[in-house]
């Protein structure tokens, strides 16, 4: 298959190729081209801002692939631009979506279903603020997949969103999980807000990958929109205590309140995973009707620790008032 990559390639877009190429599928890239890769040289790679419709249609002009796989798809207009240029030359286009979709919803509990999508949405929150710009996020991937399935409503747009929780891999170049590992091997408490509290269910870089190859294979979901997620759904202490399992560590946690941890500017670097912005999504129609199977938390996060500990990451920047945390958590009495 002639398949085409929008986006990054630091993370799911180079585990990607990287699986495409092993399944002998001719693979091309389309980026701005700003972060060097390390992909092989038989990757065809075209240069566009996706942002500019111009540069995309100069990119693409001619061409017709059998699969896209948009990682880099986050507002209203850049759907309406990659289906208008794409409408009638693609057999299967993958949007990665996000389950923050659901997180601007009212009146749904967790975990989402598919079906939980359509619904009164909730008011912007003040903006310039952390909260107001995750809303956004969610508010924009929504349009992005409405304009998606109106096109397939109006013309067949052969397109599938996939709607991702917290996305959890060796190649995260966002350091969220490399951050509490780096807190659990110094031994010193980790700061974490007392509220929210919710449940954790996110998914595994590799589980991602398998999902593409599945719908790939198949020409299933057409016009569908499916969570990927894992099975498990953990607390925060019981997801940082399996994680400590692999690093033969017992998590020291203390619970703080959250005004103090903004005050002193710990969040979300201390403990990304306490955000109201994490989306815990119910992965029953993915399995289902595309046969999906999930690695176990334990598996895929022993998998990320023994790669790590293998070859070391650099330090992430949020790492870097680290310091400043451990003398806070003992005047806490922590």
């Amino acid at each position: 298959m002639q398949i085409l990559i929008i986006g990054g390639t630091r993370n799911l877009g180079h585990l990607l190729v990287q699986a495409l190429l092993q399944s002998d599928h001719a693979v091309t890239i389309l980026n701005r081209g700003k972060t060097p890769d390390s992909l092989p040289p038989s990757v065809e790679r075209l240069r566009a801002d996706r942002t500019d419709p111009a540069q995309m249609r100069q990119a693409l002009a001619g061409r017709t692939f059998d699969a896209v796989i948009d990682n880099a798809l986050f507002k209203g207009p850049e759907a309406e631009a990659i289906v208008d240029i794409l409408n009638g030359r693609v057999g299967h286009y993958i949007f990665l979506s996000t389950g923050q979709v659901y997180l601007v919803r009212e009146g749904i509990e967790r975990p989402f279903k598919e079906e939980d999508y359509e619904g009164r949405l909730m008011p912007a929150p003040k903006p310039n603020t952390y909260s107001y710009e995750e809303w956004l996020y969610g508010i924009d991937k929504r349009k992005a997949e409405d304009v998606c399935a109106a096109a397939h409503a109006r013309t067949g747009f052969p397109y599938t969103s996939l709607r991702l929780p917290m996305v959890n891999g060796e190649r995260d170049h966002f350091n969220r999980l490399l951050g509490y590992v780096l807190r659990l091997k110094d031994g010193s408490p980790i700061l974490v807000p007392e509220t929210p509290d919710f449940p954790l269910r996110h998914i595994y870089s590799g589980d991602v990958v398998r999902a593409v190859l599945l719908l790939l294979g198949s020409g299933k979901g057409k016009g569908q929109a499916y969570n990927i997620s894992q099975d498990e759904t953990t607390s925060l202490e019981g997801f940082l205590n399996i994680l400590g399992a692999h690093l033969s560590v017992t998590p020291q946690i203390l619970r703080v309140r959250r005004s103090l941890l903004e005050a002193n500017g710990f969040l979300p670097d201390c403990s990304p995973f306490s955000e109201r912005w994490m989306s815990e999504l119910d992965n029953t129609r993915s399995k289902r009707e595309l046969g999906m199977t999930y690695t176990p938390l334990g598996e895929y996060l022993g998998n990320i620790v023994a790669q790590w500990q293998l070859t070391p990451p650099p330090r992430p920047t949020g790492y870097k008032r680290r310091s400043a945390e451990v003398k806070f958590a003992a005047r806490q009495g922590g």
